[in-house]
């Protein structure tokens, strides 16, 4: 019995261990966050779309949440607040908002994957996709490692 609640304990502790790095080692692998301001002010102009990213998306939740402004100029995507830290991130331009993981399946393959998020406090990433049609509406941030949605916002 005493060699039952040792190998127990032994493998919950291995377990917690392991769960706390893939929480942690995202955080310590991420790299300097851009500097936003600069990035900013080097545009020749304002920013085309604006939106809002906050902690109250149906399945955002403790560990899966986004909260901050995200600005989409005519050649990159600024994300100004802070993100739950996690691995694979991803940014989608979506046809329509999204709230769940449901929702996004059933509209990933009409979305444009934008680009891999690194930082948690602020991101920066190339606009490659054309704004000019109404084709896209809203964006979301979408864990690709466990298919997780993170969270999202509409801009138009």
């Amino acid at each position: 019995m005493k060699k039952l609640v040792l190998a127990a304990t032994h493998l919950g502790a291995a377990l917690a261990g392991f769960a706390a790095g893939i929480y942690l080692l995202p955080i310590l692998i991420a790299p300097e966050a851009p500097d936003i301001t600069a990035i900013e002010s080097a545009q020749t102009s304002g920013p085309r779309f604006e939106a809002r990213f906050d902690r109250d998306r149906e399945d955002s939740d403790l560990f899966h949440w986004g909260e901050g402004v995200i600005k989409i100029f005519d050649d990159v995507i600024v994300f100004e607040g802070e993100m739950a830290p996690g691995p694979d991130y991803r940014l989608y331009l979506t046809p329509e908002y999204v709230e769940t993981e449901d929702a996004f399946w059933q509209i990933k393959d009409q979305s444009t994957q934008v680009g891999l998020i690194n930082t948690f406090d602020g991101f920066v990433l190339e606009n490659l996709s054309t704004l000019d049609n109404a084709e896209f509406s809203s964006v979301v941030v979408w864990c690709e490692r466990f298919s997780q949605f993170i969270t999202s916002a509409k801009f138009r």
